[in-house]
């Protein structure tokens, strides 16, 4: 069952998850799903910016699936980490600007899987930000906690990570996980506004500056590969 439809508005990719009956949640089904949208917009030529929303107005998404997790053999559940890492990594570095209209709930594995794109922009009336893992007893990987360390300031971070403490849009505004925030009629075309307006810097000067501010992320994928 497809989980997430991808279409192109202007010079503007949008990755619509539509799996909100099970709150778009994260399984290996669904990062392949993912990973094949991004082959296509990977292969995109000239100018252009990714976006990634959700249909459903209760959560953007709940991070791994977890009762599918826990009926999965044992070896899975590296498998998933390892495949959710490669998934991660792609979108920090895609070669084009990427934004994150949270829309909803956005908890544990899709908090980490936010803090990959250049800007977030998040609903103020409803839904929270959250790292769970540490409720969840999901340990972060060293890649992720290279990509969760260009979120913030380090004491925010610190107090997300290690607290599992949920934030609403104008908390996560002041703590600088998100880059503005914006009522749920009005946020998927602000979102679209700043993506439209992203999508006409010149992508190779872009994605030269994006890399740069992540070199710390892509000497860390360098040294796992030795």
């Amino acid at each position: 069952m497809a989980t997430m439809n991808l279409t192109k508005e202007g010079s503007v990719y949008v990755l619509t998850m539509t799996n909100g009956v099970e709150q778009n949640t994260m399984t290996l089904d669904w990062t392949a799903e993912f990973q094949a949208a991004l082959d296509e917009v990977a292969a995109a030529e000239g100018n252009a910016a990714f976006m990634v929303t959700s249909n459903d107005p209760k959560f953007w998404s709940n991070g791994i699936n977890l009762p599918w997790l826990l009926a999965q053999p044992k070896e899975c559940f590296p498998r998933l980490k390892e495949k959710l890492d490669g998934l991660f990594v792609r979108i920090a570095l895609l070669d084009m600007p990427t934004v994150a209209c949270l829309v909803g709930h956005t908890f544990a594995g899709a908090a980490v899987m936010s803090t990959c794109f250049d800007f977030r922009l998040m609903r103020e009336d409803r839904g929270f930000f959250c790292f769970s893992e540490v409720d969840v007893r999901v340990p972060f990987t060293p890649l992720m906690h290279e990509m969760i360390a260009t979120l913030t300031d380090y004491p925010s971070l610190r107090e997300l990570m290690l607290t599992g403490k949920r934030i609403a849009g104008p908390e996560a505004l002041a703590m600088k996980v998100v880059s503005a925030i914006y009522p749920g009629d009005v946020l998927p075309a602000k979102a679209m506004e700043f993506a439209d307006f992203l999508s006409k810097k010149d992508r190779a000067t872009f994605t030269s500056i994006k890399r740069g501010l992540r070199q710390g992320l892509i000497d860390k994928v360098e040294a796992q590969k030795k």
